[in-house]
């Protein structure tokens, strides 16, 4: 029989942390969950004597209780990283496995299991290269009479086999990309066994399979653009120039993702992109440069220099930045590294990107733009993308929801969250994470307003990082306790000492952390106005509504070509009036201080299509005292495209509450999708 070989490095690091903590400090257990990704691999013997081997694994779990399924009524017990054997008659069985933590939290999974003496027959075998890691391949056997598999997977040096349950993947990670020989064997009860042999092509992931990720909306007057899909960019730049590089075998493409366009420059020696003839951009006002840069890992390291053109007189400075394989490297550079080497900065004409050594390999780079710090500050209700700006999610017999304010004696707010601590654990509790850090920048002092049913009620706020867990790297937690019963209060949080480096995504809140709730009203408080950056209120940002025959509504987006969001509004125009549209009203005043475009991402079925654009101040129709509109036309069909309103001249003395939407304005609607649009990322700059 095979020595199996269990690793147990994650307990006994564990168990390390465990013994070196003071006895006392058990905070981390608080947050401590049932065992999850329980699994159990079979091994059988290949003589007949149906003897089946079984290793239980789980994240969190100490040990496991094991019921073989053939009628043995008394559960075995494993330990993490040990393993047992049971003798079983032919036929098909069902085991089931019981993961136990440390504090007692179970979880329990069951696996069919087939010992046979017959050899596995009707093999079906699939290898595959896997969709989002490079080099590595997985492989799916499932055959009639089989326990489970060994994979080969003849690379040089490494003859271990990867075991894995008969219907369950085997993977493999490859050190290069090429052609190997990959044997399966296949068992079961029976002597025999049965094999299978392919030659398979293993590849390397050669460029991103996702875009950069997103980064914060910024108004026009703070960023110059060179290359991006969120802002405009300089007007003729050529992101291409032939500087010669050819001749080492550089070359150059625009890839496109799905439709988002980035930049793909091959074997990079060095390549650039140079503005229009005669036109430089002066970014001595700026404050940095960002770019989001992929490579496969053949690209170490890459040089960025900016060119200048002061006088006539060209001169650069560069600026390396360390790249990870496989993923987006997000660079931030300071305007001042350049600057700090004697560069000028206010005739910027030319960029150049250098790899680290010659013909270094392949980078993709997106998102290229110079910005600073807002210079506009005031209050803005812009971007609206008709994502949800924050998630909601609960633990272990916690229950979080918006609803209406129950009690406006004290908090006049319309929506609050209710919070519902049912019957679980100690710990139940619930969470609400943001698609951007919490920011502790301005004031580590974190203010809510809470209601709650008895005084000496207590509800701990913990921040976490976007780690999942068991693996979270950082937290940070305090608790307040009520005064007040059935009324509202400020509770006050100081989290003095927070540290601003970590990327705070989640705020946990348990109330009466170590008792069992029992999800009646005694357990049930609400909260609202959570101080913090951002400030969380749980009105909602904005309001949708129609006229006269027109519809408007959240949905699902349904073609991410060209835009990457997961909702987007619909816009239907029906058989009513031929001015029927539809209203978003934003609970404060849309703001034009920092400019006058409004750009709106826009599907039409239909080149040609009207859209106007109107904004009204929040007098009822039809007392409306302001109004200003513009109307943008579609040039392309079946896809997404960037309208662009320019409201020059509107009054920005006027609170413009309203922004009114009519497609084909003075033509009457069907409701079909002739008549149907899609609005998504409406910003003001």
């Amino acid at each position: 029989m095979k020595k199996i070989k269990i690793i147990i490095g994650s307990l006994f690091a564990f168990l390390l942390i465990w013994n070196c903590a003071d006895d006392e400090n058990l905070d981390f257990l608080d947050n401590v969950v049932a065992p999850t990704n329980v699994s159990a691999l079979f091994q059988v013997t290949q003589d007949n004597s149906g003897l089946v081997t079984i290793t239980p694994n789980g994240d969190g779990a100490s040990k496991f209780n094991i019921l073989f399924g053939d009628g043995t009524e008394t559960p075995a017990e494993v330990d993490l990283g040990e393993t047992i054997s049971h003798t079983y008659e032919e036929g098909t069985y069902t085991v089931n496995v019981e993961a136990v933590g440390i504090t007692g939290l179970k979880t329990q999974i069951t696996q069919p299991l087939v010992v046979s003496f017959n050899a596995p027959e009707n093999l079906d075998v699939l290898i595959e290269n896997d969709e989002a890691i490079s080099k590595k391949v997985n492989v799916t056997v499932t055959a009639d009479f089989a326990v489970s598999y060994d994979v080969y997977f003849g690379e040089d040096g490494n003859d271990t086999p990867v075991t894995a349950n008969i219907g369950e993947v085997a993977s493999y990670t490859y050190q290069e990309a090429g052609t190997y020989s990959i044997r399966v064997e296949v068992m079961g009860a029976a002597i025999q066994t049965t094999e299978y042999t392919e030659d398979f092509v293993v590849t390397e992931i050669l460029q991103p399979i996702a875009p950069a990720p997103i980064q914060p909306n910024r108004a026009t007057q703070d960023v110059i653009s060179i290359f991006s899909s969120y802002y405009t960019d300089e007007p003729g730049t050529n992101y291409f120039p032939d500087w010669g590089q050819g001749g080492q075998g550089s070359s150059w493409a625009l890839f496109d993702l799905n439709g988002d366009e980035m930049l793909q420059y091959i074997n990079l020696s060095y390549q650039g992109i140079a503005l229009a003839d005669g036109t430089s951009v002066d970014v001595s006002q700026m404050e940095y440069l960002h770019m989001d840069v992929w490579t496969s890992g053949d690209a170490s390291r890459i040089e960025t220099s900016l060119i200048n053109n002061a006088s006539g007189t060209v001169t650069e400075a560069p600026v390396w930045s360390d790249l990870t394989a496989g993923e987006w490297t997000t660079i931030e550079i300071p305007i001042s590294d350049y600057t700090d080497q004697g560069l000028t900065v206010t005739e910027i004409f030319q960029m150049k990107f250098v790899g680290d050594s010659w013909a270094a390999g392949t980078v993709f780079i997106d998102n290229i733009y110079f910005y600073r710090a807002p210079t506009v500050t005031g209050p803005s209700v812009t971007p609206i993308t008709f994502e949800t700006p924050y998630e909601l999610s609960s633990f272990d017999g916690g229950d979080i929801s918006v609803v209406a304010n129950p009690d406006t004696n004290g908090n006049t707010s319309s929506m609050v969250t209710q919070m519902v601590k049912g019957t679980g654990q100690p710990w139940a509790g619930s969470k609400i994470t943001l698609p951007s850090p919490f920011s502790f920048a301005g004031s580590t002092t974190i203010t809510a307003k809470v209601w709650s049913p008895r005084a000496g009620l207590n509800l701990l706020m913990k921040f976490e990082d976007n780690v999942p867990w068991p693996n979270v790297t950082g937290t940070a937690e305090i608790t307040a306790t009520t005064t007040v019963a059935n009324q509202w209060e400020v509770l006050t949080f100081d989290f003095a000492g927070i540290d601003p480096g970590i990327d705070w995504y989640n705020m946990v809140l348990i109330m009466d952390n170590g008792t069992v709730g029992d999800g009646s009203a005694n357990y049930t408080i609400y909260i609202d106005d959570i101080s913090s950056d951002p400030m969380l209120d749980f009105e909602p940002e904005f309001s949708l509504s129609s006229f006269d025959g027109g519809d408007i509504s959240v949905i699902a987006n349904p073609d991410t070509n060209g835009n990457i969001s997961s909702m987007v509004a619909q816009m239907v125009k029906g058989a009513g009036q031929p001015w029927a549209g539809s209203k978003i009203t934003a609970p404060i005043p849309f703001s034009f201080a920092g400019g006058t475009i409004v750009k709106v991402k826009v599907w039409s079925p239909r080149a040609g299509l009207n859209l106007l654009m109107k904004f009204e101040d929040d007098v009822p129709w039809p007392n409306v005292t302001g109004s200003a509109e513009i109307t943008a036309t579609t040039t392309v069909a079946n896809q997404w495209e960037e309208l662009t309103f320019d409201f020059a001249g509107i009054d920005t003395g006027i609170d413009w509450y309203n922004m009114v939407l009519i497609m084909d304005n003075g033509t009457v609607g069907d409701g079909s999708s002739n008549y149907t649009i899609y609005l998504d990322d409406i910003s003001q700059n």
